[in-house]
């Protein structure tokens, strides 16, 4: 295959930067792209080529989803049905809606992370902002960072990272582990659609799963090393990143 060399290091960049942040899939989205498939192709393959990424840094943050079972039942069924209607949108919505509203969405994922300390306490005083894992914002704004995750997934992780730090009082590491499953179950959903009923390149999975799956491990052993501070700007700078790459190429 033409150009499986570079697809080989953007899938385990790719599957490294999503367990780290997020934003994983700016790298193997446009490395896609640049080998010659078409968008929509390039965006449900890209999809399918990095779920063995989600998986393996689901299973690195394991240490850190200790006593969080409750937690990701609950939200595991809003994502779960957030991602069937997100996976539905992208295949039989408008291909411009796509190009309209990512960039934005994005910019205001890292904004939010940015300002995450200090709006958590005001938002855990809001009627349905708390109960823990009850909260109704908390399973409204799951059920949205999911849709947007099947339909682009590009920055799914800074979006739930920043809905579970505004709804749950927790370390960011234990938050991160928790939004690494969420990740996963919305991925898992759109792959299956995808594989079903979407225009995928297998060619080009069968390159890219293996090297996904190899980062993802990896850039979970470094993110929990990784100091709080550190890795929320780490996600706050490779939001912006991906915003403003996404506004010049779409």
């Amino acid at each position: 295959m033409n150009g499986a060399p570079l697809l080989v290091v953007a899938g385990f960049l790719a599957g490294a930067v999503n367990a780290v942040s997020g934003g994983g899939s700016l790298i193997s989205f446009p490395a896609l792209l640049a080998v010659g498939y078409p968008a929509v192709s390039a965006n449900v393959t890209n999809t399918v080529a990095i779920w063995p990424g989600y998986l393996s840094s689901a299973i690195g943050y394991r240490a850190d989803l200790d006593g969080q079972r409750p937690r990701m039942l609950a939200l595991g069924v809003t994502t779960i049905v957030g991602a069937i209607c997100g996976a539905t949108i992208l295949l039989t919505a408008p291909k411009a809606l796509f190009r309209a509203v990512v960039p934005w969405l994005l910019l205001l994922a890292a904004a939010l992370l940015a300002v995450q300390p200090r709006l958590a306490v005001r938002v855990q005083k809001l009627k349905g902002g708390s109960g823990e894992h009850r909260s109704v914002l908390l399973h409204v704004g799951s059920f949205l960072g999911a849709v947007y995750g099947a339909y682009f997934g590009a920055g799914v992780s800074v979006l739930l990272l920043g809905v579970l730090g505004l709804f749950l009082p927790d370390r960011i590491h234990r938050l991160n582990a928790l939004r690494s499953i969420l990740v996963l179950i919305v991925n898992t959903v759109a792959m299956v659609v995808f594989a079903l009923f979407g225009p995928v390149a297998w060619g080009a999975v069968a390159v890219m799963s293996a090297a996904s799956l190899l980062g993802g491990w990896t850039g979970a052993k470094v993110a929990r090393r990784l100091d709080a501070s550190a890795l929320r700007a780490a996600v706050v700078v490779i939001a912006v990143a991906v915003a403003v790459v996404l506004l010049i190429r779409l």
